[in-house]
C-alpha cells in the first residue's frame, strides 16, 4: 500500500503529558508546547502517548482527548503526529486505532502487549495486524521496547515478511540497545524503505552509522536544536562534529541517569528548560525532587544547554562547553 504523504524521519519528540498538579491533564499548554518544539527546538514531528507521554497510565477517554489536542494544536505547525495506540486489551487498541484515523493523525504506532505476552513473533503479528486493519489508510508502525514489555522477540525476526501480514506496516520505533538486531533490521530491509526509527537517544549517532532514517525519543524535547546540529554534521559527513554533538548529549543524559532518570525526571527538565509547566506524574511514578531539578539545571548551565533567562532572575552569560 503506497502512502502520498512524505516518510517519517529526522527527530520526532516523544511528546510529555502536561499535567496540572493534581494529576489531571493539562491541555491549555499543548499549543504553546507545539510552537516551542516547532520553533526552539526545530523538531516538527511527534510521538503521542507513548512510554514519555505516560499513556498507558491514562484512560482510553483521557489518550483519545490527548491525541485529538495534539493534532488539533499541531495543524499546518507539525509534519507527522504518530499516535500509540498500544494497550493490554486488544479492543481498546483497536478502538484508539479508528479513532487516530477519525481525527486526522499521520500514523498510528502499537508496543507488544505486556500482561499476557505473545510467545512467538506470529503470536505478536496476530495482535498488530488486528490492530492495524481497524485504521487500513494510516501507516503502522511497531514500537519496539523490550526492556519494559517483557517481549524478547527481535524486531529483525518480527520485520521478515510483515509487509505481506500488515499491508499498512511502515516502519518501526526501535527502542533498544542491541545494535545487531538493529543493523540487520537496516541491512535485510534495504528495498521496502522502511522508517527505521531508533530510540536510545544517548546512542543515536551509532544508528546513524547502521543506516537509521530518524529517531523518536524524549530528549528531542528539549535537547531537539543540539541532536539536530549533528544530525545536520553527519549528513555533511562532518563526522569529527558529529561525534562532538554526541559525546555532549551523552554528558548531560550519563549524569541524569546517574541521579535517577525517567519520565518524573523528563517532566522536570522540560518545565525548565522550556518554561512550560509539565506538572506531576501519574502515579506510581513519583514528583522528581527539587535537588534533581537543581543539578540537572547546573549540568544544563554548564553544558550551555540553557538559554533562557534564569529561574532567579537576570540573564547568566554561560561559557560554551559543547
Amino acid at each position: 500500500m503506497a502512502f502520498p504523504k512524505k516518510k517519517l524521519r529526522g527527530l520526532v519528540a516523544a511528546t510529555i503529558t502536561p499535567m496540572t498538579e493534581n494529576g489531571e491533564i493539562n491541555f491549555s499548554v499543548i499549543g504553546q508546547y507545539v510552537d516551542y518544539l516547532v520553533k526552539e527546538q526545530g523538531v516538527k514531528s511527534i510521538f503521542v502517548n507513548g512510554t514519555t507521554g505516560e499513556g498507558l497510565s491514562l484512560s482510553v477517554a483521557e489518550r483519545r482527548q490527548v491525541a485529538e489536542e495534539w493534532v488539533k494544536q499541531g495543524r499546518n505547525k507539525l509534519d507527522q503526529v504518530v499516535i500509540h495506540v498500544g494497550a493490554l486489551s486488544l479492543k481498546e487498541s483497536r478502538e484508539l486505532a479508528r479513532h487516530a484515523a477519525d481525527i486526522g493523525a499521520d500514523g498510528i504506532a502499537v508496543m507488544a502487549p505486556f500482561f499476557f505476552k505473545s510467545q512467538n513473533k506470529d503470536d505478536l503479528i496476530s495482535f498488530l495486524r488486528e490492530v492495524a486493519a481497524s485504521a487500513p489508510a494510516l501507516p503502522f508502525y511497531y514500537y519496539h521496547i523490550p526492556s519494559l514489555t517483557g517481549v524478547k522477540i527481535r524486531a529483525e525476526e518480527l520485520l521478515e515478511g510483515i509487509q505481506d501480514k500488515i499491508p499498512t506496516f511502515q516502519g518501526l520505533k526501535f527502542s533498544d540497545t542491541d545494535l545487531l538486531d538493529f543493523g540487520q533490521c537496516v541491512d535485510q530491509n534495504h528495498q521496502r524503505q522502511f522508517a527505521l526509527l531508533f530510540g536510545v537517544d544517548e546512542q543515536l549517532l551509532s544508528a546513524l552509522i547502521m543506516g537509521a532514517t530518524g529517531a523518536v525519543g524524549s530528549t528531542y524535547n528539549y535537547l531537539g536544536k543540539k541532536t539536530n546540529q549533528m544530525l545536520e554534521a553527519f549528513e555533511q559527513k562532518d563526522f569529527t562534529s558529529a561525534l562532538n554533538y554526541q559525546f555532549c548529549i551523552q554528558r548531560f543524559i550519563n549524569y541524569v541517569i546517574k541521579l535517577g532518570f525517567g519520565v518524573s525526571q523528563t517532566k522536570a527538565i522540560m518545565t525548565l528548560v522550556s518554561g512550560i509547566p509539565m506538572g506531576p506524574p501519574r502515579l506510581p511514578l513519583q514528583k522528581a525532587t527539587q535537588e534533581f531539578t537543581a543539578n540537572a539545571e547546573a549540568k544544563l548551565k554548564s553544558l550551555d544547554f540553557l538559554s533562557f533567562p534564569s529561574l532567579k532572575g537576570g540573564t547568566e552569560p554561560i561559557a560554551s562547553a559543547c
